[in-house]
């Protein structure tokens, strides 16, 4: 009896995805199983796929199937939680850190998952919690300045005490998966997927201190917008989810093993990283 009796996909919002589903539901076919998608997706594509809302998608899938960049992993991921449901990343346009496979290997891709030929790589979720929202990210939380408006000065607390403050355009809080987005865009380091812990990251900072931290996801952490600070704008993945005034206060949990990556054993996150950031080594080292 194979794995898959139902699968789930979550499509990118632009890129035709057309091809690829003709792919999944052909394989599904084959195999009695079901395809779900959500409603407004569903809509753009012509083919055998069942629409059913987010929670019903996530309870009824086998697997989910992101179509598209990082950018759809991320939300299928979301998706996926809490259940947990194994989600595989097909790369459609660009390289990203996320995706497994390209097209042309997603119906061997599809065998080897419902024949057990896979790992599940466990990732870190991120909850943002304040008056007014409750948001969950997989790369990252940010605070950020909202044009008009004074920087951001930001005080972190860690276990229900004050620990240092920070003065900057934004302040990142990352996972190991973000740790390859905006936190390194702003200078912090890389970190495997498979640690544990949050980074805390400040962005064109404008105080003395001004160093990334990396925290246990055990320790409860805050963020409280002082006084003098101006409106801060909070990004869950990108994407903006409320604002917050001085006075307010953001408080932080990770979530270890939110969600699963399927792995297949093609390539490393070592192997995506050099490719996606091209590191290609120093010149002293390259003229060796």
């Amino acid at each position: 009896m194979g794995l898959i009796t139902t699968v789930g996909v979550a499509l990118h919002p632009e890129r035709n995805c057309r091809g690829v589903i003709d792919t999944i539901t052909g394989w599904a076919r084959d195999r009695k199983a079901q395809v779900l998608g959500l409603p407004g997706e569903v809509a753009r594509i012509d083919g055998d796929v069942e629409p059913v809302e987010p929670d019903a998608l996530a309870d009824r899938a086998d697997l989910i199937v992101s179509l598209g960049g990082d950018g759809t992993m991320l939300r299928a991921m979301r998706l996926s939680y809490p259940r947990r449901t194994p989600v595989l990343g097909v790369n459609l346009g660009r390289l990203g850190f996320l995706a497994e496979i390209d097209i042309p290997d997603l119906s061997a891709a599809l065998c080897a998952i419902d024949e057990h030929r896979f790992t599940v790589e466990p990732r870190t979720g991120l909850r943002a919690t304040a008056d007014g929202f409750d948001a969950l990210a997989f790369n990252d939380i940010d605070l950020a300045r909202v044009p008009g408006d004074g920087i951001p000065v930001v005080e972190l607390w860690v276990e229900g005490n004050p620990f240092v403050r920070y003065a900057a355009d934004a302040v990142v809080v990352a996972t190991p998966t973000g740790s390859t987005a905006y936190n390194f865009s702003a200078g912090g380091p890389i970190v495997s997927p498979s640690a544990e812990g949050l980074l805390v990251t400040p962005v064109a900072p404008h105080s003395a201190f001004n160093r990334a931290l990396f925290l246990s996801p055990q320790e409860k952490l805050a963020l409280r917008i002082l006084p003098t600070s101006g409106a801060v704008a909070v990004e869950a993945d990108g994407v903006l989810i409320g604002r917050l005034s001085p006075g307010d206060v953001l408080d932080l949990t990770a979530l270890p093993g939110a969600a699963g990556v399927v792995r297949l054993g093609q390539t490393t996150f070592y192997q995506r990283a050099q490719r996606r950031l091209r590191l290609m080594g120093s010149a002293e080292a390259d003229g060796d």
